[in-house]
């Protein structure tokens, strides 16, 4: 069997490429380079160089290439906790999105923990990224650090988290929009007795989600039950709403509460619901209907599939690094780039989970 030779397994060169093409090292290295003087360079000649080293598959050394330039054409990406569904689509829209952009995607996972995140903040600047993105999908902790990013011009956004002041960009879903979509879809099928699972006090999302409930209600005349009210528990695990959702409803079954509807804060917590329910004999959505939010995966693939309002998750990655990216260019070119908060509008997507109320479900 026949060895490579030594020269077959090295990295191809620009000298290599200048030796096969019959042209100089610095006519090889201003055309490979694309450097300013290239336009003076004969077309026939620009083609043999880049035929001869697609030839040899020459590859630019991307090391040599930054230290020429100082860019790096990255972005960090920061997730808080990557086993949040919510982050799934997140992260192929900001993927897809950067993939256009010729740019490289620099992911890491806090783990909820404040040490570890800023510890990656610093390993992705020590990197040079040239811009940030952080999805705050399950936040409890206090992260005002990112606010020194402005002051060192790297373009940066959060998704699903709005930084007080007017230092980072964000993209968010209308939460309040959301909710009041949801609670006008059990309305119109006529519940009125209605459990509701609250957000975390702490988490962001919690007090929009419920402001849009209070204000369709008051508008529709429509009473809360502060019996049918409860509220989850501060977690950082992003999936324990499942398990609360499940308490929570089996607490609500057997203290016999008279309600036809459960309107929960997320799909987790709706899911959870739907099982409590199920296993107390109560069928969804014949006797009970529910809703959930976020429109992760597993709401089309539950039995019965999760009637909920969509976040527009993949649209949300793909904004955060359109903003990023106007940063970044507005930064090469010298001028100023303005901070945007973005809120993206939300969809209630009607599913088997819910429809209208029966004489039997306990709203007589």
């Amino acid at each position: 069997m026949k060895r490579p030779s030594e020269k077959s397994q090295a990295a191809v060169t620009m000298r290599d490429v200048a030796t096969q093409s019959g042209f100089s090292p610095a006519t090889v290295s201003i055309v490979l380079n694309n450097a300013p003087l290239a336009r003076y360079i004969a077309p026939a000649t620009k083609k043999r160089i880049e035929d001869t080293a697609k030839k040899l598959g020459y590859r630019p050394n991307a090391m040599a290439r930054f230290l020429r330039s100082k860019r790096s054409h990255s972005v960090g990406v920061l997730f808080f906790d990557i086993t949040d569904p919510f982050c799934t689509l997140i992260m192929r829209g900001v993927e897809n999105a950067l993939y256009q952009a010729s740019y490289l995607a620099i992911f890491a996972d806090a783990h909820n923990q404040r040490n570890r995140f800023e510890r990656y903040l610093e390993l992705l600047l020590e990197r040079h990224v040239e811009g940030l993105i952080v999805v705050a999908n399950w936040l409890f902790v206090d992260i005002h650090v990112l606010a020194d990013l402005s002051k060192r011009n790297i373009p940066s956004a959060t998704i699903g988290w709005e930084l007080p002041g007017n230092n980072i960009s964000s993209v968010m879903v209308d939460n309040e929009t959301g909710a009041r979509l949801a609670l006008e879809h059990l309305h119109q099928l006529g519940h009125r007795k209605i459990a509701f699972i609250r957000g975390p006090k702490m988490l962001i999302d919690s007090a929009p989600r419920w402001r849009g409930i209070q204000k369709f209600a008051h508008g529709a005349g429509l009473e809360i039950d502060p019996a049918l009210v409860l509220q989850l528990p501060e977690s950082l695990d992003p999936n324990s709403s499942f398990e609360s959702g499940y308490r929570y409803t089996e607490d609500l079954l057997e203290q016999r509460k008279k309600f036809t509807a459960v309107m929960a804060f997320d799909d987790l917590t709706a899911l959870g619901a739907i099982r409590a329910l199920t296993k107390a004999g109560v069928k969804v959505p014949e006797h009970c209907s529910v809703t959930g939010f976020d429109d992760i995966a597993l709401s089309s693939l539950a039995a019965p599939s999760l009637t909920t309002v969509r976040q527009p998750m993949e649209a949300m990655g793909a904004l955060a690094v359109n903003i990023v990216m106007d940063g970044i260019n507005a930064a090469l070119e010298k001028r100023d780039w303005n901070v945007v908060n973005q809120k993206m509008n939300p969809e209630l997507v009607i599913r088997d989970s819910t429809r209208a109320v029966s004489l039997t479900g306990g709203d007589d």
